[in-house]
């Protein structure tokens, strides 16, 4: 079945399938090869690059493996008008043309208007700006696109209902179908793009990424104009010291990089600073075509460097802009910090 998998132009969820189940392994090397010819004749020899900014750390959930839970004892705040235009100068004096804005669940700090104005404010600066934060209804999807909101990145953590329901132990973020139906919101309202993902570890991984193939696959079906990504998170120590059910390795990583770019050579497929940098290095250009870089995962921390602690989880990959982009040249790839003008919109 993993032959036929490898063979075949026109994947199903059963090639997905075979592609994960423990003989693959024994053709990780033919996998590997066939991953980066698709992603070669895709997306060249780019990688597109993107920094996160953290805007506030509240939140009312009480999701048991997040340092931003509501029951850890950390000093919280939000950046204000003045703090979001200082990180987003800083950013944009970086070279970063594409941004991504995050939050906690939705709360009275940092709810739908707050986001409105952070989104406002990046859309003057940056030519991509999506999200990272809590789900909305269509008509709020349509009014984030109308003033600039690229699309969003929704990461279900876990579609094994029981798990999540254990997991989620409070809070808004207890709906389940609230947030499985959330990205098709996002497109219905005119978003442009949809990243999905799951958090390795939470649960049983092949099942995990077998739902999250059917989920991707549901979304192309039905917003065929829509650009999707696809993000590989993996635990990473963070407050409140959550250990994972599931230990997920570099090599069932890799395993299931190349599954997803087999099986949808079209698709970005997003690699974050919670890798390390050998991995990422390794990863780049077989399969992943879209890193994060030079990363703070507190609020803020760019321009403010004072608030760069107490972040959300450790970051594995510490290398700054220059340091990285080297290291892409090195390996042949060409870094490509903006690749769509809003003019276009």
């Amino acid at each position: 079945m993993v032959s036929n998998a490898l063979a075949t132009e026109s994947a199903t969820p059963a090639d997905f399938a075979a592609l994960l189940s423990p003989v693959a392994p024994t053709l990780l090397e033919s996998m590997a090869r066939q991953a980066q010819s698709l992603t070669r004749r895709h997306f060249g020899r780019t990688i597109s690059l993107y920094a996160p900014l953290y805007l506030s750390d509240y939140c009312g959930s009480g999701c048991a493996y997040c340092g931003f839970a509501a029951d850890r004892p950390r000093r919280r705040r939000r950046l204000e008008t003045d703090e979001m235009i200082a990180e987003m100068d800083t950013m944009k004096a970086m070279g970063f043309d594409e941004i991504l804005l995050l939050t906690g669940e939705r709360n009275p700090k940092a709810d739908f208007d707050y986001l409105r104005q952070a989104v406002a404010l990046a859309a003057e600066r940056f030519h991509l700006v999506t999200i990272e934060t809590f789900p909305m209804t269509v008509e709020e999807y349509r009014e984030l696109a109308q003033i600039g909101c690229t699309g969003l990145t929704l990461y279900q953590e876990t579609y094994d209902p029981e798990v999540y329901a254990r997991l989620h132990r409070w809070g808004p973020k207890q709906n389940y179908m609230d947030r499985v139906e959330s990205p098709a919101r996002a497109l219905s309202g005119g978003l442009r793009t949809a990243g999905l993902g799951i958090l390795l570890g939470l649960a049983d991984p092949v099942a995990d990424a077998i739902a999250l193939y059917r989920h991707i696959d549901y979304l192309r079906k039905n917003f065929w104009q829509a650009g999707i990504s696809v993000s590989f998170p993996r635990i990473r120590p963070q407050q409140g010291g959550f250990m994972p059910a599931f230990t997920v390795d570099d090599r069932f990583l890799a395993q299931l990089i190349f599954a997803f770019r087999l099986c949808m050579p079209d698709v970005t497929l997003t690699l974050s600073t919670r890798e390390s940098a050998a991995f990422r290095d390794g990863m780049a250009g077989i399969g992943i075509c879209k890193m994060s870089i030079a990363s703070k995962t507190t609020v803020g921390g760019y321009h403010y460097e004072s608030l760069a602690e107490n972040g959300q989880f450790i970051i594995s990959d510490n290398r700054d802009m220059a340091t990285f982009c080297a290291m892409l040249h090195r390996l042949g790839f060409e870094p490509v910090l903006k690749n769509w003008d809003s003019v276009f919109r």
